[in-house]
């Protein structure tokens, strides 16, 4: 989790709170004959970077698990964005953020 995080940040898309990385492990899953284990990255990023900006956060964040998990026979990503329009959160619907800071804080 923690390279991850690190990748991300030297990426210099995000600021530091907007990273958030979570494993969520499978218990049930199936894999082809000759596979026997996985990770896989689901990243979910607020819209607003460009194509290459999301294809080098996929490549940094292979490359860097690549390194620590050599036998692991799958290590793939892919990015999705979500909208700025439908993103909700705590701070947003505080009446004393007037300017619909997400990251506002009293």
């Amino acid at each position: 989790m923690q390279a991850v995080y690190e990748v991300a940040e030297a990426t210099g898309l995000f600021t530091e709170n907007d990273i958030k990385v979570r494993i969520n492990p499978y218990t049930y899953y199936k894999l082809g004959n000759t596979k026997k284990d996985f990770i896989h990255i689901f990243g979910n990023i607020m819209e607003g970077r460009n194509v290459e900006q999301k294809a080098d956060l996929s490549r940094k964040i292979i490359e860097k698990l690549n390194q620590m998990f050599p036998h692991i026979s799958i290590l793939s990503i892919n990015i999705r964005e979500f909208e700025k329009a439908t993103y909700c959160n705590r701070s947003l619907i505080n009446p004393m953020n007037v300017n619909k800071d997400r990251h506002f804080k009293l």
